[in-house]
């Protein structure tokens, strides 16, 4: 299921997650210049730099490797925002652009930084926890967007989203599309093991969007420019 777009409005504009979107491919443009000048090498460095290595975040918190322990936590914000090809980054972003709107919308805008910023870090806690001896590097937005998802999820449930769904296009409701998607992470655990994809930073991270988003409030006064 590739969503297209929804049918849910928004009474503001989402600049928090314009945002977003423009830092997230603005960085990839700097990891493809990376790659032409540079070379692959270059950029397989910055991957492991920035990207969460399991491994090495659990032998730096426990004093098992030398160095600064913000070189643990660091790659858990900094890996965000790299993403491996453009399908990644593109296919990250259609979610972003289609969710992201209407939960900042509901937030506001402060609000929904935090919250996407928080589901980001709870993924990537999640992939260490259930990773701890994997040294590869885990990069891309998918722990935070899919918090945004499950929070939509949670506000939303029965906004409709056009789905393209093998060779249709049709109206789903967002329960469906979300819910199938999260479980298809579920069933994909053993099946992309040692792959590099994240699949636990997406379930924490949607998980987490689905308890937080009961905690931050509405914002105040949000429907006072809607006209009908």
């Amino acid at each position: 299921m590739i969503p297209i777009r929804d049918d849910q409005p928004s009474f503001s504009t989402p600049f928090i997650n314009y945002f977003l979107i423009a830092v997230n491919v603005l960085v990839f443009f700097w990891e493809l210049a990376i790659n032409v000048s540079v070379g692959h090498g270059a950029l397989n460095a910055v991957m492991f730099q920035f990207g969460v290595v399991p491994n090495r975040a659990v032998a730096l918190l426990t004093g098992q490797a030398s160095g600064d322990v913000s070189m643990a936590i660091l790659p858990i914000f900094t890996s965000m925002f790299l993403h491996g090809s453009f399908l990644h980054v593109a296919g990250n972003m259609l979610f972003l652009w289609i969710f992201g709107d209407n939960v900042e919308d509901y937030v506001g805008h402060f609000s929904y930084l935090v919250l996407y910023l928080a589901c980001g870090v709870i993924g990537g806690i999640a992939h260490i926890l259930l990773n701890l001896n994997s040294r590869m590097p885990t990069i891309g937005a998918s722990g935070a967007i899919a918090g945004v998802m499950g929070a939509y999820l949670i506000l939303y449930p029965r906004a409709r989203v056009l789905t393209w769904f093998f060779i249709f296009i049709v109206w789903l409701p967002a329960w469906l599309v979300l819910g199938y998607w999260f479980f298809l992470q579920f069933i994909s655990i053993s099946q992309i093991a040692d792959t590099g994809v994240a699949v636990w930073a997406h379930i924490g991270g949607f998980a987490a969007g689905v308890i937080l988003i009961k905690i931050f409030p509405e914002r105040p006064r949000r429907y006072r420019y809607a006209t009908w």
